[in-house]
């Protein structure tokens, strides 16, 4: 099978949904591409999930091309979107279309995501007149945290409209997918017919194109917090756990390895 290109999602658009997971290396990559999947996101969540941080900010342009590299060796049939993390493209146009750059050039991905609305359109338009995908991402910005109060639903009240117009121009600047997070299901509605590009939500209810979910929580693979759009499909954190316990106790009973795990002196 051929792979999914930026013009495939683009005609997807009232045809089908699309599904969109996250992936951080490349084992996980290897499983996913190998299900349904339309679109592989190497998220800068992976601040958080695989390095241990408290949220995204700490994520820099050199974690993002390591773990895209990875990502990218292992998907021969979705697309792969990265991320492009804190400060690799608020501080100018000249230095997000670099490192954009780097995420194409360098980690192989197919497109970057970029957080924010008006404030990004520059570099949204400067990005697509270089060749680069890009697929925005409004609502509830992590990378926003600091001056939202904390992981908080947006798009109630007056910033409703907001984000509406924003998602237009995000459009209009050349953006081929935007992903919608914890904003009320009536406005990613709107959002999603008002514009003619597909969106993802997470955290936006059943009207988007499609949905994006972070791999661990939809694997149940996280104990500490479950999102409330998170919906967990397995429960591994549990199977993990038993599958390392009962390998701890056969080696120090001395029952593993066994006959079988061995190789014959002949």
């Amino acid at each position: 099978m051929n792979q999914i290109t930026v013009p495939d999602i683009l005609k997807s658009k009232n045809k089908r949904k699309l599904a969109m997971v996250t992936a951080y290396d490349y084992s996980m990559a290897r499983l996913v591409d190998q299900c349904d999947i339309d679109i592989v996101l190497v998220g800068d969540s992976l601040g958080m999930v695989s390095l241990g941080h408290e949220d995204t900010l700490s994520v820099g342009m050199r974690e993002m091309v390591h773990h895209t590299k990875a990502v990218s060796r292992g998907v021969k049939k979705a697309l792969v979107v990265a991320d492009m993390p804190f400060l690799s493209y608020q501080a100018g146009v000249n230095r997000a279309v670099l490192n954009a750059g780097r995420l194409l050039k360098e980690a192989r991905a197919g497109a970057v995501k970029i957080e924010g609305g008006t404030s990004v359109t520059p570099q949204v338009k400067a990005m697509v007149e270089a060749g680069i995908p890009v697929t925005g991402h409004l609502g509830l910005t992590p990378q926003s945290i600091a001056k939202f109060g904390g992981f908080k639903v947006q798009g109630r009240g007056e910033s409703r409209g907001i984000i509406l117009s924003q998602a237009r121009e995000l459009e209009k600047a050349g953006c081929f997918c935007l992903v919608l997070e914890a904003i009320p299901p009536s406005l990613a509605e709107e959002i999603t017919k008002s514009i003619n590009i597909p969106t993802i939500g997470i955290g936006a209810g059943p009207y988007c194109d499609g949905q994006v979910l972070v791999i661990n929580d939809l694997l149940g693979m996280n104990d500490d917090f479950t999102p409330k759009f998170v919906k967990k499909y397995s429960e591994l954190s549990a199977t993990i756990r038993q599958a390392v316990s009962a390998y701890a106790s056969e080696v120090k009973s001395g029952t593993f390895p066994g006959p079988e795990h061995c190789y014959r002196d002949d």
